[in-house]
């Protein structure tokens, strides 16, 4: 801790920091997550009316992989295995879709912390991220930004 009883902003969150995961969605996970979400939209998972559109094939909805990088953000920051007991909350997340998820690609997750900033007010580190879903070599397909809130746990 600082002499100003904060603790140290970096021990939470560090700029520059990067979380990367690679994950890849069968059809059989397109489908489903399409009917836990509420998503009856047919090129999630009607083969047929999927031909018939501009992509030839299901693809993976654009909340998939939203949900998936915004999952990987809470459990990184909300994460206590280096000893520092971190809670996170998402103040603004916004999601671009460039180009369509098809079934068994790999897909590259990855968040970079762009800033972080003290808030003694909410006594906990606002960090600005940039992230990305890239397939292939490097084509993104969802790219991302976000503000989160992480603070130290019972503070």
């Amino acid at each position: 801790m600082s002499n100003d009883n904060k603790p140290d902003p970096h021990r939470l969150v560090a700029a520059d920091e990067k979380i990367v995961q690679q994950v890849r969605y069968s059809r059989a996970d397109i489908i489903e997550f399409a009917r836990l979400s509420h998503d009856e939209n047919p090129l999630h998972s009607d083969t047929q009316a999927a031909q018939r559109a501009r992509f030839g094939e299901i693809i993976a909805s654009g909340q998939h992989t939203s949900a998936i990088l915004m999952g990987l953000l809470a459990t990184h920051f909300s994460r206590n295995s280096d000893g520092v007991q971190r809670e996170m909350l998402c103040l603004n997340m916004n999601f671009a879709f460039k180009a369509p998820v098809f079934a068994d690609q790999e897909l590259r997750l990855q968040w970079r912390v762009a800033s972080v900033e003290w808030k003694t007010r909410l006594n906990g580190v606002l960090a600005q991220l940039d992230g990305s879903a890239t397939v292939g070599v490097g084509h993104p397909a969802v790219i991302g930004r976000g503000t989160i809130l992480v603070k130290e746990s019972g503070r």
